[in-house]
């Protein structure tokens, strides 16, 4: 483009998108002709001159999202808006990735799901008949110890049944008190057959934990507060599929990782489809792991998480009430 026609590209972004004039109009004012007028008005957003933003709350942060897809080699990404309160945020991501289930093709007829609070949230916004024939399985071990709502056999079986589909659940604790135990239950003929199922699922559906004390992990009496500061100790940022890792997505703890049953992280990264949904600022840093160390192929997050994830912090938005934004540069 030379300078008279970034002049006159500039012009016709102002008349259009600032004056509201139409494409005649323009023509008629810069005695060029309609067509010309339409190849300006593309120029110009092609170029930068014009950058239009939706930003309206109900609005998915499209740029954000080629950006995530772009800087960490993502098959896709789901950004939605951060507002209000954290809570909020995770119930929006969480409906975020129902809507995404129902619209990803092809239909995952095994579909692999670990469990916790956000599998939990996201099975309970999918609507009845969301898709038909779909199968989950549960990929790490869920038995509790104690009688938490967020059992993944819950979550599974919810999904199962708006899908008209059938759970494959794991019958075992996600983590033994001896790496011995596990190996055993693990060569059980029932678990093994679970197993070779979850390793062979369509895709993956999964979130990730923080390490401290609100860990889904020490709510289901798997480990104590202070196992999950030694883990902090060792460098532990949060947990994938029961397997706390590393900032670099490494294991943080071969001895706790050898009593964990389920999918490996190696299993997980040579998924052709694996969907993370994670969300709100206590786990930029799980998220960053998650991410950075190709855990996934899909990211469903907030705006924060993602600015978080480009290395920039959230700017403000604009008013609910404003549908667009239009900015001209010059």
């Amino acid at each position: 483009m030379n300078d008279s026609d970034e002049i006159l590209a500039v012009k016709a972004a102002e008349l259009y998108y600032e004056a509201g004039k139409t494409q005649d109009e323009i023509g008629l004012a810069l005695s060029v002709s309609r067509w010309k007028v339409g190849r300006l008005l593309v120029q110009a957003r092609e170029q930068g001159f014009v950058r239009i933003e939706i930003v309206h709350p109900s609005a998915r942060r499209f740029s954000l999202e080629r950006e995530l897809c772009g800087f960490y080699d993502l098959a896709d990404a789901v950004v939605v808006p951060t507002i209000d309160s954290d809570s909020d945020v995770q119930a929006r991501v969480a409906q975020a990735a129902a809507d995404y289930l129902t619209t990803l093709r092809p239909v995952p007829r095994v579909l692999g799901v670990s469990w916790g609070r956000t599998l939990h949230a996201v099975a309970a916004r999918l609507r009845p008949g969301w898709a038909v024939g779909v199968n989950p399985v549960q990929i790490n071990g869920s038995v509790s110890s104690t009688r938490q709502a967020t059992a993944a056999a819950d979550t599974a079986v919810v999904i199962a049944r708006k899908a008209q589909g059938t759970a494959t659940l794991l019958p075992s604790p996600a983590i033994f008190e001896q790496a011995a135990t596990r190996r055993a239950i693990e060569a059980d003929r029932a678990v093994q057959s679970v197993l070779e199922i979850a390793r062979n699922a369509s895709a993956y559906l999964f979130s990730a934990g923080v390490v401290d004390a609100s860990s889904v992990h020490v709510d289901s009496g798997y480990l104590t507060a202070e196992d999950v500061r030694s883990l902090a100790e060792k460098g532990a940022v949060g947990d994938v599929v029961g397997r706390f890792i590393t900032e670099d997505g490494f294991v943080a703890d071969e001895e706790l990782n050898g009593r964990t049953l389920g999918i490996t992280l190696d299993e997980l990264r040579a998924a052709r489809v694996s969907i993370a949904v994670i969300a709100g600022e206590s786990k930029h840093r799980i998220a960053h792991a998650v991410v950075s160390s190709g855990l996934c192929t899909t990211l469903i997050t907030d705006e924060a998480t993602a600015n978080d994830l480009l290395g920039r912090s959230t700017t403000a938005g604009n008013a609910v009430g404003d549908p667009v934004r239009i900015e001209g540069v010059k």
